[in-house]
């Protein structure tokens, strides 16, 4: 049920539709999976709400978890167009390997050249060390110029306990990443990297004749898994962060420190059967949703409409989803002149009598000011109602 208030006080809420932290009242009451594994992270993808946590803020070795950051550094580049997909990329005798029981190659040739669609395909499927150098002296002149670059857009999306040294994820002394922060991460790369996540997804990729699979098992056992990565080293152990979307609720899971491929896999799948489990997301109104058509005032137009901006969803447990009402908050008239987006006031979800979730009221349409004659009828009119 929507409550209809019109009032010019605005409800204080914090907004969904932005990528902040959120806080769930209820998760004291649920008792969290354990795993024998070195930190875990469920977080909800949405809200950034963290569900199930274990040693979430700890630095520890990240293994080729790493090169999320080296792809989300090449998608937001090919995004913005610094970058083209075919742009030819030297594989040189820094970068190349040949693969040993200690490191992952896509296996370019040495002195060859790949583009950069099929480097991006290659760190992401195939975990590619090659490429991942290969790229990073692309973009950056040297891997560690571009371990610069990787700390820069590290510290712009809230990752606080992690520095990178290379590009790759082979050990270093200083480069570590936090579960937390791994999970802070592919929220960003789902969120902004557009046509390009669907990679993360792909099964396999085949360069140079050899065709390699993707690492990540519940990419085959999962059917709602569309992501993100693996990564192993003796010192990180086995790692995985997934990805997985149920109707409405997407989760991202984040292993570090498992026993084995097996275990990694098996507690990634356990973590999000949980989360899925216990929490849902209820939308309880979808953007572009009529709210109302208000009075306007000293317009070229009587009336204008306004309709949310974004969707009204909220994170909730299952035992609460049916507790969620909406309440709209907007004044009894607007006056012109009115832009079409223009804030003209919020809708909010109500959850034991609190604001759990807002999104504003815009307006559909740009509106005029009336002429000078016309507003100072409208004037008298409308000091002629107030009399009475």
């Amino acid at each position: 049920m929507t409550d209809l208030r019109l009032k010019h006080r605005l409800i204080s809420v914090a907004t969904l539709a932005g990528m902040s932290l959120v806080t769930l009242p209820a998760l004291a009451d649920i008792e969290q999976p354990e795993m024998d594994n070195s930190a875990y992270v469920l977080m909800d993808y949405n809200t950034g709400a963290i569900l199930a946590q274990k040693n979430a803020d700890e630095p520890l070795p990240p293994a080729s978890l790493t090169k999320m950051m080296t792809s989300y550094i090449i998608e937001q580049r090919l995004k913005s167009g610094d970058l083209k997909e075919d742009d030819q990329v030297l594989m040189s005798k820094n970068a190349w390997c040949r693969g040993s029981s200690s490191q992952s190659c896509m296996y370019v040739p040495v002195n060859k050249s790949a583009s950069v669609i099929d480097m991006l395909r290659g760190i992401i499927i195939q975990s590619g060390n090659d490429a991942s150098k290969a790229m990073a002296e692309h973009i950056a002149g040297s891997e560690s110029a571009f371990a610069t670059l990787m700390n820069e857009q590290a510290a712009k999306i809230g990752m606080t306990n992690s520095h990178f040294v290379n590009a790759t994820g082979m050990p270093a002394e200083g480069h570590e990443a936090s579960a937390m922060d791994l999970a802070k991460l592919a929220r960003a790369i789902i969120k902004d990297s557009d046509n390009y996540y669907s990679i993360y997804s792909e099964k396999e990729f085949t360069y140079n004749g050899i065709t390699q699979g993707n690492r990540n098992a519940l990419l085959i056992t999962d059917p709602t898994v569309d992501g993100l990565k693996t990564g192993h080293t003796d010192a990180a152990g086995y790692c995985l962060v997934a990805s997985s979307k149920r109707n409405d609720m997407r989760l991202i899971s984040v292993i570090m420190g498992a026993g084995s491929m097996q275990e990694r896999a098996d507690q990634s799948r356990e973590l999000l059967n949980w989360g899925f489990g216990h929490f849902e997301t209820v939308v309880k109104a979808p953007a572009n949703q009529f709210v109302a058509k208000l009075p306007v005032r000293f317009g070229m137009e009587d009336t204008v409409e306004v309709v949310t901006a974004d969707t009204l969803q909220v994170l909730t447990t299952k035992t609460q989803k049916n507790k969620i009402t909406t309440v709209v908050n907007i004044p009894d008239n607007v006056a012109a002149p009115i832009t079409k987006g223009q804030k003209i006031g919020e809708m909010s979800a109500i959850l034991d009598g609190k604001a759990v979730a807002t999104v504003p009221v815009i307006a559909t349409q740009d509106i005029e000011q009336a002429g000078f004659m016309s507003r100072m009828w409208q004037h008298v009119v409308h000091w002629i109602k107030d009399l009475f």
